[in-house]
């Protein structure tokens, strides 16, 4: 049979299933070898917050959405155009999400009556004309998968599962992927397991195979790679890039590492990742619980090490007792907050951008620390670099702002030039700071108001640290008011003054807009990609992005200022934008959507479209 080849500029594919049907690693491999092949991509992992879910429910649904293009894209899309359902679950929890005319691969051995009642089917839509808007391909991956692996001697339950592979197979020949780059991880993944590597291989090979040999698939696709700029690029999540930077961080630096923290969705993958990297002087700590695992994080930093501690939003809570001795101490700590929906428990494996005041104000009295926010998985590893910077310069914590989106979402990065990199100075003293032989630990630098980090042993420079307000430059327990009224605007104009520290924010705008939107945090691609489109509808519109939410950059008021109207969308009820009214006093206007989810461009390009009406 002949098959049609269609150029294509994108596609954006949804695989979904049980939790226990290898969504995520299907989309990975999916997203690897579109890497391989030149692809600009963007990921979303949506899975439910059990281990194991019940199988065949809605609330069990697990998926991997996949954006790639031959061009320069910003978000993991909104609505695919293939949805490959493994059972009616699937389907159901998904169906509303794709583009009408798109195409549906679906396991019909799964919709059978039972599976069909569970998620309340009364006829199998497989059959019944629903879906007659879409192009439907009931197929029988399982029974073909079990049929291709029989010869391996496994049960048919253990041979069902391969047909993740299936699958991945006849989507790598219906979009023309590079097939190497699977077969070779299948060889390693499963290299002390023969049984299973071979099933898996011989899954995936039959699954590209029935795509070449079946009637039911006459078009296949191509999608071209990206220009992109000349260098050596790799597949990277959020979460494994923060752990990269943090390395790179405390190698330029010159510092050992601690990690110290407790398992939590989203943040966990920052352990995972830093406990490979011992032989780069990272100490990874799992602690019994929250408060020990960034007491023991701000003990190493006391010792003269790089403290790195990561949680989200309920463990953060848990530790903002010790962010507030930080404080006190001005030591430097890296405290990383992967956001996910709440309050309390929340839904923990959704994204969310809720914790901004928190980091910024979740402790008693006044206790300030700098907060940036990745703009994008990729960016994670820069962001990390800069946290840490400002951390030892400034002898302060610092919060980094990442979100679920972020940490799980993948992206093409670019490897970096490590030796442009700047070093990172400690500054460590080693001799008394007064000219009577004294050492003063809170005699601060003209400059930078940082206080001397003196490691505990150094000869001549013994001095205590503690929760109890210090007395100016002796660092004696102090009640005396006046001191306290000193050091609490001292350690604000601490933070205050890192803005000498930070580029002015640039905006984006080309046409002398009076309409500005304005971002922070992975708002980036969606708002992003909602401007172009509305500038390729003719539309009139600037847009500027925020890393540093504390402190603000030096020329943001002005900003501000310049522009008729401001949008802000945000993850949450509006809480930058209640900052930016306060300190600015504009009106801002907030754009707010809490669903759990990124923020869909088209509905904002729609919004904005709408907005822009009124100032043409």
């Amino acid at each position: 049979m002949s098959t049609t080849v269609q150029s294509v500029n994108k596609v954006v594919i949804r695989f979904a299933g049980d939790s226990g049907d290898g969504m995520q690693l299907t989309g990975d491999r999916f997203t690897a070898d579109s890497a391989t092949f030149g692809n600009d991509i963007s990921t979303l992992p949506n899975f439910p917050a059990e281990i194991r879910a019940p199988a065949g429910t809605l609330a069990g649904v697990s998926s991997f959405q996949l954006h790639f293009a031959d061009f320069d894209i910003m978000t993991p899309g909104d609505k695919p155009d293939v949805l490959v359902a493994m059972n009616p679950a699937a389907l159901k929890a998904n169906i509303g999400d794709l583009q009408r005319g798109g195409v549906i691969i679906a396991d019909k051995h799964d919709f059978t009556k039972r599976n069909l009642s569970k998620v309340g089917y009364a006829t199998n839509p497989l059959e019944d004309g629903s879906l007659d808007d879409y192009h439907l391909h009931a197929v029988d991956l399982t029974s073909m998968t079990v049929q291709a692996v029989e010869d391996f001697g496994l049960t048919r339950k253990l041979a069902s599962r391969a047909k993740n592979m299936f699958a991945l197979g006849l989507l790598s020949w219906m979009y023309s992927r590079p097939i190497e780059g699977t077969l070779s991880f299948l060889a390693d993944k499963f290299a002390k397991k023969p049984e299973i590597r071979d099933a898996n291989i011989t899954a995936f090979k039959t699954g590209y195979a029935y795509g070449e040999t079946t009637e039911d698939f006459a078009v296949r696709y191509e999608v071209s790679p990206a220009a992109m700029p000349r260098g050596t690029y790799r597949q990277i999540a959020g979460n494994p890039a923060l752990a990269l930077g943090l390395v790179v961080a405390a190698q330029k630096a010159g510092l050992p590492m601690f990690f110290g923290a407790y398992p939590i969705t989203p943040a966990s993958d920052v352990l995972h990742e830093l406990s490979k990297h011992k032989r780069f002087g990272v100490t990874t700590f799992q602690a019994e619980d929250e408060i020990a695992a960034i007491g023991a994080a701000l003990g190493a930093s006391f010792a003269g090490h790089l403290g790195v501690t990561a949680s989200s939003g309920p463990g953060i809570a848990l530790k903002m007792e010790t962010v507030g001795l930080a404080v006190m101490t001005e030591l430097p700590l890296v405290i990383i907050d992967v956001q996910r929906a709440g309050p309390s428990t929340g839904m923990p494996t959704k994204t969310e951008q809720a914790d901004l005041l928190q980091v910024l104000y979740g402790r008693n009295g006044e206790a300030p620390v700098p907060v940036i926010a990745p703009q994008s998985p990729a960016d994670c590893f820069d962001a990390a670099i800069e946290a840490t910077r400002i951390a030892i310069t400034y002898r302060t914590p610092v919060f980094l702002l990442s979100d679920g989106y972020v940490a799980n979402g993948a992206e093409p990065w670019q490897l970096p030039d490590l030796a442009a990199i700047d070093d990172i100075d400690p500054g460590f003293a080693t001799a008394p700071n007064t000219e009577d032989g004294q050492f003063l630990p809170y005699l601060r630098d003209a400059d930078t108001l940082a206080r001397p980090w003196a490691s505990p042993g150094t000869p001549g420079l013994e001095h205590r640290l503690g929760g109890l307000e210090k007395a100016d430059g002796a660092g004696t327990i102090s009640a005396d008011p006046a001191n306290h009224d000193k050091m609490v605007r001292l350690r604000q104009a601490k933070v205050d003054g890192i803005v000498a520290d930070l580029p002015d924010l640039v905006v984006d705008d080309p046409d002398g807009a009076k309409v500005l939107v304005l971002g922070w945090g992975s708002t980036y691609g969606p708002i992003g990609a909602a401007v172009r489109r509305v500038r390729a509808a003719g539309g009139n519109i600037a847009r500027a992005h925020l890393r540093w939410v504390n402190p603000f950059p030096a020329n943001l008021g002005e900003v501000l200022r310049h522009y008729d109207k401001v949008i802000v969308p945000e993850m949450n009820l509006g809480q930058l934008t209640m900052l930016l009214r306060s300190k600015y006093l504009v009106d801002v206007e907030c754009y707010s959507r809490v669903f759990g989810l990124p923020i869909s461009l088209a509905e904002l390009a729609d919004d904005l479209m709408q907005m822009l009406k009124e100032y043409k």
